[in-house]
């Protein structure tokens, strides 16, 4: 049996009408406080109480979990620590104090060696990756595709220090780093301070170095779109291969609507 740690967003939602089409109906969970939309919860936990979480997965039947959608990351409450979560402790706490890489890292280790097989939400349905190219009307220029390198560089050295997963770049120069609030965030800070922005600039998202993309796989949509726009920049490039477009034929139209490019950049390139 199938099992999704839900949060919020599209992608919750895509994966478990795949799931049911597929006759496989996935029991969903969520953590408390981040409850998917559009989707009935089976089970909600607190990291509190992620020992018995496990628990009561493995009495359902599950054998396959996939974490897909977006959360916070959670204040813990030691007073809520459970008897069955109190050997994962120190798991647990050295996981909150590491970036979110190393985070997800632990997390993922605590439940495969609990016996669960974990999925990425590309490997259940791979349509979320598009191919590479630049699927747009609109094409990067020479000065955009330099700045694709310059992205990418500045991506990977961000994710040595498990950082973030996308910035902005203007004519070679760092106009803003993801940090915790997320990508959308920045390019909304951005659009609040446009004199102090170059003009023409690009979003580059790609996964960290090393990254485990059964988890945390970098996403775009709409809301990406909509707001890169709004910070007056001339497109999007993603790693080809490595970041999830859910609904990639509207996003495609929506980029054409406003004037962006969106290209699925391979990294030699």
């Amino acid at each position: 049996m199938f099992a999704l740690i839900a949060g919020q967003g599209d992608l919750p939602g895509l994966l478990a009408k795949h799931l049911d089409d597929q006759g496989r109906k996935p029991l969903i969970a969520a953590l408390e406080g981040f409850a998917p939309d559009g989707l009935d919860v089976d089970l909600t936990f607190r990291v509190e109480t992620l020992g018995t979480f496990l628990i009561e997965l493995g009495k359902a039947g599950v054998t396959d979990v996939c974490f897909v959608g977006s959360v916070a990351r959670p204040a813990l409450d030691p007073g809520k620590i459970d008897a069955n979560t109190m050997p994962l402790v120190p798991v647990i706490m050295q996981a909150m104090q590491a970036g979110d890489d190393g985070a997800l890292r632990a997390v993922l280790d605590i439940f495969e060696k609990t016996g669960f097989k974990m999925q990425g939400a590309h490997e259940i349905l791979p349509d979320l990756l598009p191919p590479a190219g630049i699927a747009t009307k609109t094409q990067p220029t020479e000065h955009h595709k330099k700045d694709a390198a310059r992205g990418q560089a500045i991506v990977a050295a961000m994710g040595v220090a498990d950082v973030g997963q996308s910035c902005v770049v203007a004519r070679g120069q760092a106009q803003a780093i993801e940090a915790q609030p997320g990508t959308d965030w920045m390019l909304r800070s951005l659009a609040s301070d446009q004199e102090r922005v170059v003009p023409g600039g690009i979003l580059y998202k790609a996964p960290k170095p090393n990254q485990d993309r059964r988890i945390d796989l970098p996403v775009i949509g709409l809301n990406t779109v909509e707001n890169a726009a709004a910070a007056g920049l001339n497109g999007l490039v993603l790693e080809a291969g490595c970041v999830m477009v859910p609904g990639f034929e509207t996003v495609v139209r929506a980029c054409d609507e406003a004037g962006l490019f969106l290209w699925l950049r391979e990294t030699d390139q």
